[in-house]
């Protein structure tokens, strides 16, 4: 595909969104005491063995029960998912609280575009936790985008902390999903369906990872190869990644996407949660409106 058709589709609306990520867990009870306790996520509904849990009103995960679930590295689905919190004072209160909780983290970075903690759930599930910077501190002064993989200025951030901080209480309301970075079979192919298909702007492309936005922010999706070009999806038995949810704004939006679904002759599923969808490497996507 050339690059010219690649971008014939109608772009998907600057304020769609993304919603709940659901995965299956080994433990449902050791997995809600990790994200209630230690990432500061409040349970809003359980049913049985699914449990979903957000901040304030907002869904953000949803866990579902598979008792031998085993984590898998080598396959398509998570990467990581990233919990953005609205501000560098609400990330200095979650380091402090993963201090405070001897929470383990696997690494901290400073990508110029936000500020962001990684992690692993009991299940191997990658997580990130981060916060924007402003969009004018994303680009140099000729315009050219930047997102780097910088050492993180932990002692900058804390000090945002002070003696009228709050006690901490979870994860901000205003906390939601900011981004979910894929594992892919194939860059190429999963741009051809991202890009040439759903609508999404390619904001970089480093060859093994390729990083996708709405409206000109710096993604709203990452993909990459680094468990190994043409990997498998995930066996059933895995602790994997079921779905994510892409939020429309309107229904006038929403139908245009499945109308370009349709014109690409690919498979799509009306269900109770929305619209399910498949990327070639056989990763789930719930598409409905807010």
């Amino acid at each position: 595909m050339h690059k010219k058709e690649l971008y014939m589709t109608t772009l998907l609306p600057p304020d769609m969104s993304l919603g709940v990520v659901s995965l299956s867990v080994a433990d449902l009870q050791r997995s809600l005491a990790y994200y209630q306790e230690h990432i500061g996520l409040a349970l809003q509904q359980r049913d049985g063995s699914i449990a979903t849990l957000g901040a304030g009103d907002r869904p953000l995960l949803r866990l579902h029960e598979q008792p031998g679930a085993q984590h898998i590295q080598r396959a398509t689905g998570l990467y990581h998912y990233a919990i953005r919190v609205p501000s560098r004072l609400e990330l200095a209160r979650v380091i402090q609280h993963f201090i405070q909780g001897g929470t383990p983290i696997d690494g901290a970075s400073d990508h110029t575009v936000s500020e962001a903690l990684y992690l692993s759930d009991p299940d191997g599930h990658g997580i990130e936790i981060y916060r924007d910077r402003p969009r004018s501190d994303w680009y140099d002064p000729q315009g050219k985008f930047l997102m780097n993989t910088l050492a993180l200025d932990v002692p900058g951030i804390m000090a945002e902390l002070n003696a009228a901080t709050p006690d901490w209480a979870g994860l901000h309301p205003d906390t939601d999903m900011g981004h979910v970075h894929l594992q892919v079979a194939n860059i190429p192919a999963a741009e051809q369906f991202y890009l040439g298909v759903l609508g999404f702007e390619r904001m970089v492309n480093m060859g093994s990872a390729s990083f996708v936005s709405a409206g000109g922010y710096h993604h709203h999706l990452g993909m990459n190869t680094w468990a190994g070009v043409g990997v498998p999806p995930p066996p059933p038995h895995a602790a994997r990644l079921l779905s994510y949810e892409i939020n429309l704004p309107t229904s006038a939006s929403l139908n245009t996407l499945l109308d370009q679904i349709r014109a690409a002759d690919l498979p799509i599923t009306e269900t109770d949660a929305g619209w399910v969808i498949r990327d070639p490497s056989q990763n789930t996507i719930v598409l409905r409106t807010i």
